[in-house]
């Protein structure tokens, strides 16, 4: 298996790379490029995936301990 990376970017989204199956909550599967984002702001008009309307209207800094 591919290595996977998930990347949470400051006040933005989670950053996906690496050979990743999506998959909902029906198991219905998303297609999905080898890098995507996905919105964690809840303000796409594409979720699961990231459009951008993050911007100036989310505010979450994560970091690891």
């Amino acid at each position: 298996m591919a290595d996977v990376t998930i990347k949470v970017r400051d006040n933005g989204p989670y950053i996906v790379s690496g050979d990743v199956e999506l998959v909902d909550a029906e198991g219905n599967r998303f297609e999905t490029k080898p890098k995507f984002s996905l919105c964690r702001c809840g303000l796409s008009e594409n979720k699961p995936f990231c459009d951008g309307s993050h911007k100036e209207n989310f505010e979450s800094r994560v970091r690891a301990r």
